[in-house]
């Protein structure tokens, strides 16, 4: 990024307020979630479940900012997105499948990266 880009970012106090915020609560889902899962048998809870729920915090954080015209995270799309997809695999029993989940979900970002640069979904959510 040239100088002349960094002088045109406008910062945007109330959406950098608000990505704040957003985050705050979904940190605060994960920590209930964590403990939740700490007082409850390993043996109730199904294989898959804990990165269901890591996937769907995540994939539910982007959506917020979204639907409140902040720009969304890649990093944490594509976390919430091989979590959600590695904990179905495990529901489903295919354990052997996650790195090869892994390796086609960042391939599939790698691909569709010019689409998503190109509609500025993923940023900073201070800028304007």
């Amino acid at each position: 990024m040239s100088d002349m880009d960094k002088k045109e970012m406008v910062v945007n106090k109330e959406k950098a307020a608000l990505n704040k915020r957003l985050e705050s609560m979904a940190w605060g889902l994960f920590l209930i979630m964590l403990g939740g899962f700490a007082f409850v048998p390993e043996e109730t809870i199904p294989k898959g479940a804990w990165s269901i729920g890591l996937g769907l915090i995540m994939l539910g954080l982007n959506l917020a900012r979204y639907l409140n015209k902040v720009k969304m995270s890649g990093f944490t799309t594509v976390i919430g997105v091989i979590a959600l997809v590695g904990g179905i695999a495990q529901l489903l029993g295919f354990h052997q499948l996650e790195d090869g989940i892994l390796l086609i979900i960042l391939g599939a970002y790698i691909i569709l990266k010019p689409f998503f640069d190109k509609r500025a979904l993923f940023g900073k959510a201070e800028e304007g």
